[in-house]
């Protein structure tokens, strides 16, 4: 086997499932403890920094770089953060069972999926290799919930429960949408060679895809405002404020004995 270059070797997963964590601690689970200073914070931040120069130190060799793309990192931090809280509000709004944003904060999984995704959109957008994947995938293992780093999501994204959610690459979502478990937005059958064009669908604004709803392609189009129902499997576009549904025949028997004896042999 080819060897890697030595500049793509990475062997600080935990290190970089730990930066994720507490980022994500820092911003929405520390601040509700009364005790904690803006010194303390401070203190946490300044780690945190800390820590992302050593990961993103394992993937580049210039220190100049290095701290260019951290400190590029942090001055999104607060675009990021305002982001995130109008996903927090999307789920108060919409969800009965969401009493207050602490509480979406502390235990909704669809939310630490939505906030780990924009902490690894940004370090893909800043072009570094390797670590955006890694943080996507701590979680998809802790959540269920698959988000690609490359993936474009709008603003008042909301995932709904969220196990076996899978959004590819280049899939791009739009604004107010709201998704349920087990959905795919995934690509047709692509050759390697054809990795860098859009595979996955586009998502409009105001669109609610439903569980288990298979969404394929890169030129397909579910159109704004759309409703696409539970288990349906769309590879083509779907025209503006359309309802899709799968339509299925439940038959229902009462528990009473047959009236005649069925025989048959296998």
């Amino acid at each position: 086997m080819k060897k890697q270059k030595e500049s793509y070797l990475f062997h600080e997963k935990h290190l970089a499932e730990n930066f994720v964590q507490e980022l994500f601690d820092v911003l929405f689970i520390y601040h509700l403890e009364s005790y904690q200073s803006s010194e303390q914070l401070e203190y946490k931040f300044n780690h945190l920094r800390y820590q992302l120069h050593t990961l993103i130190n394992k993937v580049s060799t210039s220190d100049s770089i290095i701290k260019e793309q951290v400190e590029k990192f942090f001055d999104e931090i607060p675009y990021i953060y305002d982001m995130l809280l109008l996903d927090a509000e999307e789920i108060l709004h919409f969800d009965p069972a969401a009493h207050s944003k602490e509480e979406i904060f502390i235990s909704y999984p669809g939310f630490f999926a939505t906030a780990v995704y924009r902490f690894a959109h940004q370090l893909y957008q800043q072009k570094i290799q390797i670590l955006p994947r890694v943080i996507s995938e701590y979680a998809h293992s802790k959540t269920g919930i698959d988000i690609n780093p490359g993936a474009e999501i709008g603003k008042s994204f909301f995932i709904d429960h969220g196990t076996g959610i899978v959004i590819g690459e280049t899939t791009v979502i739009g604004n107010h949408v709201k998704i349920y478990q087990g959905v795919t937005l995934g690509a047709l059958s692509v050759s390697k060679d054809l990795a860098s064009l859009k595979r996955h669908p586009t998502i409009q604004d105001h669109v609610v895809l439903y569980s288990g709803a298979t969404i394929l392609g890169g030129t397909t189009v579910i159109g704004e405002g759309s409703i696409i129902g539970g288990n349906v499997w769309i590879t083509h576009s779907i025209a503006t404020n359309s309802v899709v549904y799968h339509t299925n025949q439940i038959k229902i028997k009462d528990n009473n004995p047959f009236p005649e004896v069925i025989d048959f042999v296998i």
